[in-house]
């Protein structure tokens, strides 16, 4: 009887655990219903995608007629209800699509708005300080130095007036005649002459400097590497390449298909930016710009008739006697765009990461090897090589024509 009590005692145990732990685990996870079934048309903010913002909704209509809405607002509308159709209308009488959810799935997913609502409002601002770390260290260090300086060449002066006396001291001792004091040319050739060794070092030492210096100056004219312009946009590539993700050739479709790689128009922005219409970092600011240059409406979602262009700065320049094909490299070779643009998906501000001269070009042709799979075209070629060289023989560009004059300069 004792172990019938225990074993009956054991079930109810075990049945209430899986109970609670099930009805603990059925519980709706708003976050992830709203990011699946809202986050297109809604933000948990003020502003405005396709439908509004719905922070502070639950405290401007009661959460029954939230759950009729969102299961489906457009039975609301022909059934005459006054907020139904008044919503309906200030929405320019976009459809919202009937939501599949449960009474308790739609009040998970308005709880989820209110507390992300709530955790921006308490979201401290974040000032930014004037001055970097780095440029708070040079500061504190340049001025110890300049007082070490300062206080160098005072006591140089000392020494040197000290030294005069002394010498005078000694002079008037001997009984000796004290020399009539020199002007300032007078001194100068006067130590030229008692030092012409360290003069004539000095000479070739500057000689060979100014050489060096003069060459690398030469040698850098025409070299933008590392140019970085501000844009009239503050379009940051870490964010859209590297954050979200989006493929280079969404925005520069051309780089497959022609020469040059093209700089998108606004329309393709729009793609994108017709929905979301506040970053992650700038705001509306910057958002507002392609508007701007639209004229496009962001409340009514019409396009107005002053429309002009983006005045975009040029990043990547080369001479006009240099010839070169994205296509070329990007969908023949195979070529990633990092290989000459840098981690773009990490850059805020696009740079120009390599240096885009000669050499640097030839020396990519003679260490970049031919992209040969499904490409039966270089196939006897790898072979003869392979016969001529041995049997590590690389078909590189350079022994295809990649190091030809008449192949980038024409």
């Amino acid at each position: 009887m004792n172990g019938l009590n225990r074993n009956t005692l054991r079930f109810t145990y075990f049945f209430f655990i899986t109970l609670i732990s099930y009805r603990l685990a059925a519980q709706p996870d708003g976050e992830a219903l709203f990011k699946t079934n809202c986050a297109v048309c809604h933000s948990t903010g003020d502003n405005k995608v396709i439908g509004p913002g719905l922070k502070g909704i639950t405290g401007q209509r009661e959460m029954d007629w939230l759950i009729k809405w969102t299961k489906s607002s457009q039975t609301l509308i022909k059934a005459g209800d006054a907020e139904a159709v008044r919503v309906f209308n200030e929405n320019n009488k976009i459809v919202m699509p009937d939501q599949p959810l449960t009474d308790e799935e739609i009040i998970a997913v308005f709880h989820y708005v209110d507390e992300a609502a709530k955790k921006v409002a308490e979201t401290p601002v974040v000032t930014p300080s004037v001055a970097t770390e780095s440029e708070q260290t040079g500061n504190n260090i340049r001025l110890p130095l300049i007082i070490i300086l300062v206080v160098l060449f005072a006591f140089f002066l000392i020494l040197n007036a000290t030294r005069k006396k002394l010498k005078q001291a000694y002079l008037l001792k001997e009984g000796e005649q004290l020399p009539e004091p020199l002007s300032v040319k007078q001194a100068c050739i006067k130590w030229i002459k008692g030092n012409k060794k360290l003069i004539a070092i000095l000479i070739i030492i500057f000689a060979v400097w100014g050489s060096v210096k003069g060459w690398y100056t030469l040698a850098d004219i025409g070299i933008q590497q590392g140019y970085e312009p501000d844009q009239p946009i503050k379009f940051s590539h870490k964010l859209h390449a590297g954050t979200n993700q989006i493929d280079c050739q969404y925005c520069h479709s051309s780089a497959a298909k022609g020469r040059n790689s093209g700089i998108p128009s606004a329309n393709v922005c729009m793609n994108c930016h017709r929905f979301i219409q506040e970053g992650p970092t700038t705001g509306k600011e910057e958002i507002a710009k392609i508007y701007a240059a639209l004229d496009y409406d962001p409340n009514t979602g019409t396009y107005g008739p002053n429309q002009k262009p983006i005045q975009w700065v040029q990043v990547h320049n080369l001479p006009d006697l240099a010839y070169f094909n994205h296509s070329q490299h990007v969908t023949v070779g195979k070529i990633a765009c990092q290989t000459c643009h840098g981690p773009v998906e990490e850059m805020d501000v696009l740079y120009q990461y390599s240096p885009l001269t000669m050499g640097w070009c030839v020396d990519c042709h003679r260490n970049t090897e031919v992209k040969m799979e499904g490409n039966h075209y270089y196939d006897n070629y790898h072979k003869y090589l392979i016969d001529k060289e041995g049997a590590e023989a690389k078909l590189t560009v350079d022994k295809i024509g990649g190091l030809e004059c008449a192949r980038c300069h024409y």
